[in-house]
């Protein structure tokens, strides 16, 4: 989400700037073919075009794949290093000479690893695919001549568990550009479940509803983009598509002004309600009933109290359903009724999507499943309102970039060559919050642009919980229709006790769909708040073979493998305007902390039922390697952290060499380590991504691999030990005061126990750079030209981790970190600091210990 700073200042830029292309801001993403980049799919299309489509339906999307020349040299030098490995491997058993033996050992089982672990990472990218979507043929198939649409009903998620950590800003935000979002008003519908049961979140739901009259229309009158009002405004110049540019400045003003109103309400919500309920408490006294928090129309909340009572405090209430703006056929919508603006918006369709808020159920004696849960709670309520084909959930610090995400994603479900069995589309993942040199490695293009290109070319990329699209009845556990046996047993053991809901479940499965939900009742809304109870899928198949898994922290990801072992396949979807953007937590504590739950997540993963060894009986086998990868890579980080702690051996008076002769060893690892780069280096050009990119990628895993990934190994440790998973922890995305610097935060070093190994790893290579330098003054003249050149190599190690550990050293500097120049006279002064100290402790002992 954009900052609330940038939107001040716009008004001083409503002259003729406004109607200019936008400049700077983010890099433009590689386009759909690129020079590396090449059509895959011409037979495909040719053969469509002849046949006029096998089941009337035509390709709606197009691939491309790496260019050989390109691709041919990737892969054998994938080959080449293997050989390389596996030579490497042979020489140092063979010269299994040492000074420390015990050492040697490790050392040569952490090679083994570090060999395994690159395969794994490598095999799965022998095949990269790009897939475009192809808009204009969607538009023709499915958009009619009288403005109608035939394409399915699409279920939006925003999940949020807590207004303090998650800004209410940035949720409402991510609805704004959800109601905005370009996709047929009748066949979509909006829901935010709420997890923290808070009247804040619904009453600001509801302001954000009223303004959302005049924002929508506003957006496709004018053809904005974004449609998250926080992030259009903090453009300086946005470029203008729209047919009426004498209009739209006024408009943008008027707009703009009422955004402005309507935060300053969402700011006074907390004091509003507080007051509100303090006023009816103090005439209820008197009945002797509990303080309640109050809402509006003077009844009481039923979820969280402000004061909190035994059966409303946080994490004890009963389920909430409330339907904000009905069906549009329905004219349920605050629509015209509540606008007051002047803004004239003949021939825009101001109608408003369906919106809902829910809230599931809580009680102390009940597993709630953290996000699983709510998201499994989210789809039995959905199944029984709008019981959408399509389902689409966002994490509520997202937002839609391109309001023709929600398109492209139908796209790939709609295709007639794969669309029936294609389970979910993802899409990467981008942040507008991430500082400019991007320290922590946010971005992660190195993943979202190359490891999840190359999974498109198998089974499809890994399901990655914000920013995907998924097949309802996939997500319920059903085969796809190549595996899909006629007769489909639709139970309560499996789907739970609600009849109106295992009659939803057997309508997706036929089809049977209704893009206007049923009237809303009060029997309605009781069932689905006996669905989102607390209780409601204890002994049933949620959690397990339907829905999101449970006890897991990473439920996205297994979830992913559970689909693509029925048989499913998925897709990646790459837009050349983002479809999503976020906020990343750009603290490195926040990161750190994040990391921990991923990784210790993808541990747990291994351990359970859905281990990639043994699980997904229909699982592709290369997708099963890199799913393999996924779950064990945080064990590469011991062996990672015991090599960079091992400088402590300059410390030692005699010379000490893991591995014997010491320069053949190095040679085989700086050709090792080079021929990574080489292939890092073609890889990152079929990825589209920069150096920098990579190199932070590089950095990032060596802070982690010395702080959160042991970390994750060690929970994972305790977890098999006594049964405790990893603890969830919403990543906090609240920022810093200081609203004078976007990236405050950034400088703010926040300290935790995991971050004791990093620094230990940072003071190791510090003195020993500095008693290196010591030693070289002491024995220079004593020194062979082979001591000289094993000194030499093994200080190159030591500025190699020094390198990789630079955003670290930039993180404990705190706000100094600003002058990034600062670092660069530090490190010296410390290690001259050290030197000094170790010849003059060496001149020292030589006086009053003679040898």
């Amino acid at each position: 989400m954009a900052s609330a700073a940038g939107a001040a200042g716009s008004n001083a830029s409503l002259a003729a700037p406004l109607l200019a292309s936008r400049e700077g801001g983010a890099k433009k993403p590689v386009g759909a073919k690129g020079k590396h980049w090449e059509a895959a799919d011409k037979d495909e299309r040719r053969a469509a075009k002849e046949s006029g489509g096998e089941d009337g339906r035509p390709l709606l999307f197009r691939t491309y794949k790496v260019k050989g020349t390109l691709l041919h040299p990737y892969r054998a030098l994938i080959f080449i290093r293997l050989i390389a490995v596996l030579l490497f491997f042979v020489w140092r058993i063979k010269h299994n000479k040492s000074d420390i033996m015990w050492f040697w050992t490790i050392s040569v089982v952490g090679d083994v690893w570090f060999g395994f672990s690159w395969l794994l990472n490598q095999l799965p990218k022998f095949n990269p695919i790009k897939t475009i979507p192809d808009m204009v043929a969607l538009r023709r198939q499915y958009d009619l001549s009288d403005g109608t649409s035939t394409l399915p009903g699409i279920d939006v998620f925003v999940t949020t568990a807590d207004p303090i950590d998650e800004p209410i800003l940035y949720t409402m935000n991510c609805v704004l550009s959800i109601l905005a979002s370009d996709y047929p008003v009748d066949r979509c519908a909006c829901y935010l479940p709420d997890d923290s049961g808070a009247l804040i979140q619904y009453e600001a739901l509801v302001e954000t509803a009223k303004f959302a009259t005049l924002w929508v229309p506003f957006c496709r009158k004018h053809c904005i983009e974004p449609r998250a009002p926080e992030s259009y405004f903090e453009i300086e110049a946005p470029l203008y598509t729209g047919t009426a540019p004498e209009e739209f400045k006024n408009d943008y003003s008027s707009v703009h002004k009422e955004y402005d109103e309507f935060k300053e309400r969402l700011d006074s919500l907390s004091d509003a309600i507080s007051k509100r309920s303090d006023a009816y408490n103090s005439m209820k006294t008197e009945e002797g009933d509990a303080k309640a928090t109050w809402m509006a129309n003077g009844t009481q909340w039923p979820g969280s109290w402000i004061d909190t009572t035994e059966i409303h405090r946080k994490g004890h209430h009963a389920g909430i359903v409330k339907v904000v703006l009905d069906h549009s056929i329905r004219g349920h919508n605050l629509g015209s009724q509540e606008s007051t603006h002047n803004l004239s918006f003949a021939n825009t369709d101001e109608r408003l999507p369906m919106l809902v808020y829910i809230s599931r159920g809580k009680n102390p004696s009940y597993d709630h499943n953290k996000k699983a849960g709510a998201l499994n709670a989210q789809l039995r309520a959905s199944a029984l309102l709008s019981n959408a084909q399509f389902i689409i959930n966002f994490d509520c610090d997202h937002y839609i970039n391109n309001s023709q995400a929600l398109r492209a994603a139908m796209c790939f479900m709609l295709d007639q060559r794969q669309g029936d069995n294609t389970a979910f589309v993802q899409f990467p993942q981008r942040f507008d919050n991430v500082d400019p040199s991007d320290r922590y490695g946010n971005h992660n293009r190195v993943f979202f642009d190359g490891t999840m290109l190359a999974l498109n070319g198998l089974q499809g990329p890994s399901y990655l919980g914000t920013g995907c699209m998924s097949r309802r009845i996939a997500l319920y556990g059903i085969d796809p229709p190549d595996w899909r046996h006629d007769n489909i047993i639709v139970d309560d053991k499996k789907f739970g006790s609600s009849i109106p809901f295992l009659d939803s479940v057997s309508k997706a499965i036929n089809q049977e769909r209704s893009t206007i939900p049923p009237p809303i009742s009060e029997t309605l809304v009781a069932e689905m708040e006996r669905v989102v109870s607390a209780s409601h899928d204890k002994a049933t198949g949620w959690g397990k073979g339907v829905g999101y898994i449970y006890d897991i922290a990473t439920e996205d990801i297994v979830t992913g493998f559970r689909i693509h072992g029925q048989g499913w396949r998925s897709m990646y979807c790459t837009m050349e305007r983002d479809a999503f953007c976020g906020i990343a937590p750009i603290n490195l504590t926040e990161r750190l902390h994040q990391i921990v739950r991923w990784s210790g997540g993808s541990l747990e993963m291994f351990f359970s039922l859905n281990n990639p060894l043994i699980g997904g009986r229909r699982i592709h086998a290369l997708q099963r390697v890199s799913y393999l990868n996924m779950t064990v890579y945080p064990v590469t980080s011991l062996f990672i952290l015991l090599y960079a702690l091992s400088p402590v051996m300059w410390l030692i008076p005699d010379e000490v060499y893991i591995q014997r002769p010491f320069t053949k060893y190095v040679v085989f690892l700086l050709v090792i380590i080079l021929m990574i780069h080489i292939i890092g280096w073609l890889e990152i050009k079929w990825a589209g991504v920069t150096w920098l990119d990579y190199w932070r990628n590089e950095q990032f895993f060596m802070i982690g691999s010395t702080s959160a990934y042991p970390a994750a190994v060690l929970h994972m440790v305790v977890n098999l030990l006594t049964k405790k998973g990893i603890h969830f922890r919403v990543t906090s995305k609240q920022t810093t005061a200081d609203t004078n610097d976007k990236f405050a935060d950034l400088y703010d070093m926040r300290w935790v126990p995991m971050l004791i190994p990093t620094t230990v790893v940072l003071i190791a290579n510090v003195g020993a750079i500095g008693v290196a330098m010591g030693k070289t003054i002491v024995y220079m003249g004593a020194w062979t030209i082979a001591q000289k050149t094993h000194a030499a190599l093994g200080l190159l190690f030591n500025v190699w981790i020094m390198v990789l550990l630079y955003p670290f050293a930039l993180a404990i500097m705190g706000r100094w970190a600003k002058r990034p120049v600062i670092l660069v006279v530090l490190l010296p002064v410390a290690f001259t600091i050290v030197c000094l100290v170790y010849v003059s402790v060496h001149i020292l002992l030589l006086s009053f210990l003679p040898f």
